[in-house]
């Protein structure tokens, strides 16, 4: 749990309300305005209306040039940001043709193999020229290549299961096959800060869905033993089946599941687990193998693992692994498996080629090169932003680092001024943060070197300092972070 200082939570409060107070008084002149106007929807309900309407008009207009930043370039360590501007007070954004040099901090490169690899890169143009961008179909009719049942069996070795099945985009695997795995009359136990993904396939299952507080097992066994005796809504029939989602890695909190405990209490209580391992697999665990690899969990006691390749792997699309009765049942009555095209060749090629790298069989050791890397610079970078005074979430090894802003007024003057100087980040807000927890994502990756990241380090303590969200007294400097910016002087 975090806990806010009270005056930030006061502060924080007062903005928002006074955001909310101007744009309410402008909504009240907008009406006279607009009834003025002649309008051709007379008779028409107003197609976007509500809160979420007024919130994108007043609050995210005003700083969405924040957002959805353009790039011209891959997301290696550096790329090309392309600049825009507004001539409407940032309601329309154009491109201009300037470009700016940056350091990314804001994608999911954990390992590096989204910029050009000496392994993968001529492999996939390869597969491009063999099978071309697309196959223009299902797995089920004309989208299955040698490639795509060479994928499935290369990710059920590396995740350790005895088979997978993968898909075109990460976000359908879980709100596409959580509806299949459990339906009316089964319960879904859902961590409270699981992903949209999770939440929208939840939903979808017509399932029964209970919430646990954020990685407390103690909680979650509370509502297990709770569930299993009071049993289905108004029947009190047992649960058909129980089902626990957690996640590897949490997204925006870079935390690590407390998997072991987690796992103990669904084996007491017969319940089955369900991890999300997208920004996990690849990125954490001596050999890239996920969090079960790195807290010493055994892959047959997590039911079923899922994964994304968006992250570490340099592709796109998502895997689940189980049972080989699980992967075969899915693939009979998953829509994303039937109604949806198959993932690309020269993805499928990039990920098989990205995971022998990782494990060795290119003949190399630039896998465990990497491995090493990530991890290293993931802990160093997050011990210097705590020592600088920052409030950073997450655990050790996690490549994930947030940084607490609290304060909207904060979430643009950060990005902002990181921007002019060069070093590209993610901010989160509302609703993807609760109200009061906004904060800038930072994601590290092995592709990143230590100059790298002593710029960074510098910038951000420069703008931190500016901005004002150094909420902790910071250390004295050390001299490796000395040695570090002459070095990269």
């Amino acid at each position: 749990m975090i806990t806010i200082p009270y005056l930030t939570a006061l502060t924080t409060y007062f903005s928002y309300g006074l955001l909310f107070a101007f744009g309410q008084l402008r909504d009240f002149f907008r009406k006279f305005i607009d009834w003025w106007k002649a309008s051709n929807l007379q008779g028409y309900a107003p197609i976007c209306l509500g809160l979420e309407d007024f919130y994108i008009r007043r609050l995210y207009l005003r700083i969405q040039d924040c957002f959805g930043r353009p790039i011209s370039s891959p997301p290696d360590a550096w790329f090309d940001v392309v600049e825009r501007v507004s001539n409407d007070n940032n309601k329309t954004l154009k491109r201009t043709t300037k470009v700016s040099r940056c350091l990314n901090l804001g994608s999911y490169n954990y390992l590096g193999f989204a910029a050009a690899d000496e392994y993968c890169t001529p492999r996939v143009t390869e597969t491009l020229q063999r099978y071309s961008a697309s196959t223009c179909s299902t797995r089920v009719e004309g989208g299955s290549t040698a490639l795509h049942v060479e994928l499935e069996q290369v990710v059920a070795d590396f995740v350790g299961k005895p088979a997978a099945m993968v898909t075109g985009m990460g976000y359908v695997t879980n709100s596409a096959i959580l509806p299949v795995l459990v339906r009316h009359g089964g319960l879904i136990i859902s961590d409270s800060l699981n992903h949209n993904s999770i939440v929208n396939g939840a939903r979808g299952s017509g399932a029964t869905i209970r919430v646990f507080q954020h990685n407390t097992p103690s909680h979650l066994e509370r509502v297990l033993r709770e569930q299993i005796a009071e049993g289905q809504p108004r029947t009190h029939r047992p649960w058909k089946k129980i089902i626990v989602v957690v996640e590897g890695i949490y997204s925006m909190e870079g935390e690590l599941c407390k998997l072991p405990e987690i796992v103990s209490i669904c084996k007491k209580y017969k319940a089955y687990v369900y991890l999300d391992e997208a920004h996990s697999i690849g990125a954490v665990g001596k050999t890239g193998r996920g969090v079960c690899e790195l807290l010493g969990v055994d892959t047959a006691d997590v039911d079923i693992m899922m994964g994304t390749f968006t992250k570490s792997f340099g592709s796109c699309g998502g895997y689940i692994a189980g049972s080989k009765e699980l992967i075969q049942y899915l693939k009979y009555t998953c829509p994303a498996h039937l109604y949806a095209t198959s993932i690309s060749p020269p993805a499928a090629q990039q990920i098989i080629s990205a995971i022998k790298v990782i494990l060795g069989e290119d003949g190399s050791s630039r896998g465990a090169q990497k491995l090493a890397q990530i991890r290293e610079n993931s802990n160093y970078f997050r011990s210097e932003l705590q020592k600088m005074g920052f409030e950073v979430l997450g655990d050790n090894d996690s490549p994930v680092m947030p940084i607490m802003l609290y304060n909207p007024a904060k979430i643009p003057a950060f990005s902002r001024e990181c921007l002019k100087q060069n070093v590209a980040v993610v901010t989160v807000a509302f609703p993807a943060t609760p109200l009061l927890l906004a904060r800038a994502r930072i994601c590290i990756s092995a592709a990143h070197s230590r100059e790298d990241m002593v710029k960074a380090l510098e910038v951000i303590s420069r703008v931190g300092d500016m901005v004002g969200i150094k909420y902790f007294p910071a250390e004295p400097k050390k001299p490796e972070l000395e040695e570090g910016r002459k070095k990269s002087e």
